[in-house]
């Protein structure tokens, strides 16, 4: 599933690639994406407006439209999205395409069933998808300090893992970048929030932005299912960068330990026994 840099990648390409476009037609192809309103609704309320700036709450795109409403596209675990032309062919997985008027289109995929796309006013959506008003913080949205961190820390009193993973805590943190944090950090998962020293809460702050925002700079990590790809069709480059996500077996780069692999609390996480405590 793509964490916050891959969609935070995304909405940057979107800002640049479709802000400013109008849009001539909708074809809603697929059968699973569009379920919160009909086809005929998904499209004439998209139909003729102009797109404006992308915005993402959390995991989820919006992007603005001239008459006020919203284009709210969640990808979930197996969606994509390309900018194509319209002599392109379309794939079998394409659930939604929208075409301008000024040339080419955004096609939205999904051969998973997971992806939801509607139209919806500002109120709208916030009513039907209400955990977006008690999101946490958001390290791209606006700078975190390390005290407003310290202190969600010592208030939740949860294992590292649990807190990192709450979008009421943290918004778009999943598995891969869970591990990757907590590595930086030098920190196990199941170290208690409210446990740390101040320093170790410092070194979590730390590695928390650096992750991420490494990973943005580097467009987001495909893994090996090679799911996430940019609107250009293109793999992250951050894969390379990993330090223990699905590294098991081999030399930890920091102290040539051995990364290990294991389950805790129901899911399987990758650490280094020697340099986490």
């Amino acid at each position: 599933m793509p964490e916050l840099p891959e969609v935070e990648t995304l909405r940057r390409d979107l800002e640049r690639e479709v802000s400013g476009k109008r849009v001539k037609t909708v074809d809603v192809p697929g059968r699973t994406a569009v379920t919160r309103q009909t086809k005929k609704q998904l499209a004439s309320r998209l139909e003729g407006t102009k797109l404006g700036s992308v915005a993402r709450r959390g995991l989820m795109l919006a992007v603005k439209l001239d008459s006020g409403e919203l284009l709210v596209i969640d990808l979930g675990g197996t969606g994509r999205m390309r900018k194509a032309s319209a002599r392109e062919a379309m794939a079998k997985d394409t659930q939604v395409a929208v075409s301008f008027t000024q040339g080419g289109q955004l096609r939205l995929l999904d051969d998973g069933g997971e992806m939801d796309v509607w139209v919806a006013t500002p109120e709208e959506l916030l009513e039907g998808v209400p955990i977006l008003g008690e999101l946490g913080l958001d390290p791209f949205d606006e700078p975190i300090s390390c005290t407003t961190f310290a202190h969600l820390l010592l208030r939740r009193r949860m294992k590292l893992r649990q807190v990192l993973g709450d979008p009421t805590a943290v918004v778009g943190i999943g598995p891969v970048y869970t591990d990757e944090i907590l590595h930086g950090a030098g920190l196990r998962h199941e170290r208690m929030s409210n446990e740390l020293s101040s320093q170790e809460m410092r070194r979590l702050y730390r590695s928390l932005v650096e992750t991420l925002h490494e990973a943005a700079k580097h467009r987001g990590t495909t893994l090996a299912d090679g799911r996430y790809t940019d609107l250009a069709g293109k793999r992250g480059d951050h894969g390379s960068e990993l330090q223990v996500y699905e590294r098991d077996g081999k030399a930890c780069y920091r102290c040539r330990g051995v990364v290990a692999k294991a389950r805790i609390g129901g899911r399987q996480v990758y650490f280094c026994p020697s340099c986490q405590t």
